[in-house]
């Protein structure tokens, strides 16, 4: 089925298992909710996910579900443009490929030539990947790096299993990253202080321009509300800090809101990280949304990563830091830096 086509179907109306996973348990309580979908055996998942010519844009409105078993690995040692929040060993854990939510600036968009939606349902072998660095060190984990894996719950059950994996390992720390207003999960898990929710927090008119499908700003602070009343350690990530023509007018209503709805006394940290891609990330970006005024911005290419020009970027994070280090100790503000 051509890219051309594939927006005139509804989400996962084709889902794309390979042979070798078909009797696999979450294979099947997958396909279980999916009576309407189309089924198709394939060899290998790159052999959809990977075909040339795919349009990430076009797919966005209709992408398909790929189920399929990682046999690679899959925990990797976290990326330089990523925080690492003072932790030594620092990972992250790709169980899921893409993410159902279209925000513009989004990496995976640069990252991935298809919006198809890949679960790889041998969990069990990332958990033990797990424990094996665990016999040497602590580890520090996010587990929600390639996707949003709270927006797929009800599909993969991931966040539930990482939460009840963590539990039963005192030297495992995971980030469980997100844009999604669920608060219904936090019934579902036990509580504890080494699962941390981060939420995404940005400006009404970013998400309502930029962070497509996502939850609204009172939506994603009540959730984070909610995560800390059931004893979850709650981040704040104001990161990426984006651009607009207003932009200290609209983050200082943003902060203001967000003092308005959490005692930011009881948050755990905030990290605040200005926009940067990769360049060759970028490219995709600009070629697949030209008419993007987030996309087209003229960044700097600072050492293979684009960005605000140097002047920008330091008034943007100066200014997060000074309206929020009236409500929240200076330790516990982390700012992007690589």
């Amino acid at each position: 089925m051509s890219s051309a086509t594939v927006s005139y179907n509804f989400p996962f109306s084709h889902i794309y298992v390979e042979k070798k996973v078909l009797g696999h348990p979450r294979t099947k309580a997958i396909l279980s909710r999916f009576s309407k979908s189309r089924v198709i055996k394939i060899d290998h998942y790159k052999d959809v996910f990977n075909r040339p010519r795919q349009s990430f844009r076009l797919q966005k409105d209709s992408p398909s579900l790929i189920l399929a078993g990682n046999t690679g690995a899959s925990v990797f040692h976290g990326s330089p443009v990523c925080q690492d929040f003072g932790y030594e060993n620092f990972y992250y854990t790709s169980s899921c490929r893409n993410c159902i939510f279209d925000c513009e600036y989004c990496f995976l968009r640069g990252m991935y030539g298809s919006a198809d939606v890949v679960v790889f349902v041998n969990l069990e072998d990332a958990f033990s990947e797990v424990e094996d660095l665990l016999s040497k060190h602590p580890v520090y984990l996010c587990v929600s790096f390639d996707t949003d894996l709270i927006a797929l719950e009800n599909l993969t059950g991931y966040v539930s299993a990482w939460a009840e994996f963590t539990k039963g390992h005192p030297d495992l720390t995971i980030e469980i990253r997100t844009k999604s207003f669920r608060k219904d999960i936090f019934q579902k898990i036990p509580s504890c202080d080494r699962v941390i929710f981060a939420y995404t927090i940005s400006p009404k008119e970013v998400i309502g321009r930029f962070e497509k499908r996502t939850a609204t700003l009172a939506e994603r602070l009540s959730a984070a509300s909610c995560a800390m009343e059931k004893g979850f350690p709650v981040r704040l990530c104001f990161d990426p800090v984006i651009y607009l023509p207003d932009w200290k007018k609209a983050y200082t209503e943003l902060i203001e809101e967000v003092k308005g709805s959490i005692d930011l006394s009881r948050i755990k940290d905030v990290s605040i990280g200005t926009f940067r891609i990769s360049s060759e990330y970028m490219k995709k970006l600009r070629k697949d949304l030209p008419g993007s005024s987030l996309c087209q911005f003229p960044f700097e290419n600072h050492n293979g990563v684009m960005e605000y020009p140097d002047n920008l970027r330091n008034d943007m994070e100066c200014t997060l830091v000074t309206l929020l280090q009236s409500s929240i100790s200076q330790e516990k503000i982390f700012l992007a830096t690589f």
